[in-house]
């Protein structure tokens, strides 16, 4: 008696505090879309991928800045001065100077020009290097627009589950509604205790306080899908279960790692820091070459103080020619840079194939998850057929009184949760599928 009160005072409680779960306020209408069309939105709002775009616009500046050191250096500067008096001490210091007669303002113009023919191609080497920065830029773009597909897809997907097990669980409800129905007209005939009436509704009033823990679920997914795109939150995405990926179609691990390794941003990325190294250390050693270049001056200046005899008088001067010089100390002291520059070129090239190990290991990984989510969904379906067999053969047992109640709402409960770990692992597969496109590069 004092456990049929208790089950009678908690199914009370449930059912009064309970509220049925609503529609998700979304704020507007439901915006039916594709896991493409999600990823288009998302590659071209995206903050994080519009952030790297303005990276690569940078780098093409740097580069154009970088060609133009191939033009020549142009300089003009001018000059105005006031000349005080120049007193000459014929009889030393201690006596009254006589003054030479000197003109009081002097001033110039002039302008030079450098152009360079040969620096050791540093020039050359730094245009190499931006250029090198800029692709690696580019593969930078492309990795974070991957990132972002994947992490849309996850969101989408995530959406797309919340959606499936709340159907999975709203059907249940009803027909725990009508098993329920059942139960409570066989208390009326005396067939049943109450006891089980209450059981059955405490484990209804449950399925439905479940409901909330999903809608809640599908809300926080839908913000997160929104944000990756830029949308603001209310922006409700529907999603559209004819778009999944089939994964049935997968290459074998051999032809996946050989994509991995020709495709995979972090190799492109690695390569291209290798090949940068190798531009610094030429640059380094580029000092320890001749430097020849054209120059050109002009001047105008007043008056003529250059060349005696000197004259009051505005005049012009200029000179144009080769200009070849060689640093014999950098010959001793770029030394120990070369040989850092080799080190850190040597340093990279190991990252590099530490990185190849990296990206192995990544296929791998995604490659054997893959497979285990598939071998995850096949048995799933079995455990739902079996769990739909054991819930009819319980159910008619139940009803015929040659079973308890608890045994038929095991069997529901086994019954729901099998078809949840099928939906589970249905979308886990998806996701797994996207992540080894992912690892490869090929999202």
């Amino acid at each position: 008696m004092k456990k049929r009160c208790i089950y009678t005072v908690t199914a009370a409680l449930l059912l009064i505090f309970y509220k049925p779960a609503s529609a998700q306020n979304t704020g507007g209408q439901l915006q039916h879309l594709s896991l493409d069309e999600v990823w288009a939105k998302a590659v071209t709002y995206n903050k994080q991928l519009h952030v790297k775009k303005q990276e690569v616009e940078s780098g093409k500046e740097e580069i154009k800045d970088a060609m133009a050191e191939r033009l020549p250096e142009v300089q003009v500067g001018g000059d105005y001065a006031r000349v005080s008096n120049m007193p000459i001490f014929e009889n030393g210091l201690l006596h009254t100077p006589s003054q030479y007669p000197v003109l009081h303002s002097t001033y110039g113009l002039d302008g030079d020009a450098y152009l360079n023919i040969y620096n050791g191609n540093k020039t050359n080497l730094h245009i190499a290097q931006k250029q090198t920065l800029e692709a690696e830029k580019q593969i930078q773009v492309a990795q974070t627009q991957s990132q972002v597909k994947l992490l849309a897809a996850v969101h989408y997907l995530e959406l797309q589950k919340g959606l499936m097990f709340k159907q999975l669980l709203l059907s249940d409800i009803a027909a725990q509604q009508k098993q329920l129905d059942k139960i409570e007209q066989l208390r009326k005939n005396g067939v049943v205790l109450k006891s089980d009436v209450l059981r059955a509704q405490l484990q209804l009033s449950r399925q439905q306080l479940s409901v909330t823990t999903i809608d809640n679920d599908i809300a926080i997914a839908r913000q997160q899908l929104a944000v990756t795109m830029s949308e603001p939150d209310d922006f409700a995405v529907q999603p559209d279960s004819t778009s999944l990926a089939d994964s049935a179609g997968v290459k074998t691990y051999n032809e996946l790692l050989a994509d991995a390794y020709h495709h995979a941003f972090a190799g492109k990325i690695s390569e291209q820091e290798t090949q940068l190294k190798a531009l610094q250390l030429k640059d380094v050693k580029g000092s320890n070459m001749p430097k020849v270049g054209l120059f050109a001056t002009y001047s105008v200046s007043y008056p003529q103080i250059m060349f005696y005899p000197y004259s009051p008088y505005l005049y012009g001067f200029g000179l144009a020619g080769v200009k070849a010089s060689f640093s014999i100390s950098g010959l001793y002291t770029n030394r120990h840079k070369i040989k850092a520059a080799q080190i850190e070129l040597q340093k990279q090239e190991t990252e590099h194939e530490d990185m190849l190990d990296g990206i192995r290991l990544s296929v791998n990984n995604a490659y054997l998850r893959l497979q285990e989510a598939r071998h995850r969904v096949e048995v799933a379906k079995v455990n739902v057929k079996q769990a739909e067999e054991n819930s009819r053969i319980v159910n008619n047992t139940y009803f015929n009184q040659t079973s308890l109640i608890t045994d038929l709402l095991d069997a529901n409960n086994t019954l729901l949760q099998t078809r949840f770990e099928l939906t589970a692992a249905q979308i886990g597969e998806q996701v797994q599928y996207y992540q080894l496109q992912n690892a490869i590069g090929d999202l």
